[in-house]
């Protein structure tokens, strides 16, 4: 199976470094980076929440302040994502693809070609239902029925989970780990996902470049035309701007 060794040794320090552990309470949350920063220009709601889920295995951010990671969620195709791997392959950068069910079973040739590549996969959920809303024992099969089937058909084991929709509660996050998972949510991210309203490459551009933070979680939707337009530049700028990818 092939990882992302720096991205494993980022979310192991990440859990290390905290230590509150709460009771697990059933509350649904949806999550979102907020739009306050730091100093270090690193949104606040982030790295709150790597502080308080941090010993559940969940992080929205990482303690490495020389490195951003790219992370796509892959909820279905659109066509771009040939040209986003062509991207990556050419940068030699490796991502996280958080892949659905739907996705694993339809798009068996990108999901080879990402496992060949040594790109990350990992888990969004069997049908991208919201964990907080199902039972203990549906969340569960939510996870590892993916799990399986990723592991049965792509003989790969995957190690980290993207919660569906956004939304976790403290029982979910717990569930998440008892099954063997990392949780990762992101500590930026844009309105990327809308097919019909695209932003402009130039002024998503320029977000991700005066979002960008050491520790990052960048979350990318591979349906956007824009996100396929500008990723190369993206990795470039922030290369120049001194950061790992």
């Amino acid at each position: 199976m092939k990882i992302l060794p720096s991205c494993a040794a980022l979310l192991t320090a990440s859990a290390a470094v905290v230590s509150p552990v709460y009771s697990a309470d059933c509350t649904k949350i949806g999550y979102g980076q907020g739009t306050a920063t730091d100093q270090f220009n690193r949104p606040v709601d982030a790295v709150s929440f790597s502080e308080r889920f941090g010993g559940l295995d969940a992080c929205a951010i990482t303690p490495d302040q020389n490195r951003i990671i790219i992370t796509f969620d892959q909820g279905y195709e659109n066509g771009y994502t040939a040209q986003i791997l062509d991207t990556l392959k050419e940068k030699n950068v490796h991502a996280i693809f958080f892949l659905t069910g739907d996705y694993a079973k339809k798009e068996e040739s990108l999901v080879k070609r990402m496992i060949a590549e040594g790109h990350v996969i990992g888990n969004h959920g069997m049908t991208h239902a919201s964990l907080p809303t199902l039972s203990d024992e549906a969340a569960r099969e939510e996870i590892m029925s993916l799990h399986d089937y990723v592991r049965n058909n792509y003989g790969y084991e995957m190690q980290y989970f993207r919660c569906p929709c956004g939304e976790y509660s403290e029982k979910a996050l717990e569930i998440a780990q008892d099954c063997g998972y990392k949780t990762l949510f992101w500590s930026y991210a844009y309105v990327d996902w809308k097919t019909d309203a695209q932003p402009s490459p130039a002024e998503s551009l320029e977000k991700l470049k005066n979002s960008a933070h050491g520790g990052e979680i960048l979350l990318l939707h591979s349906v956007s035309a824009t996100n396929a337009a500008i990723l190369g530049d993206a990795i470039d700028a922030f290369r120049q701007m001194g950061f790992k990818v």
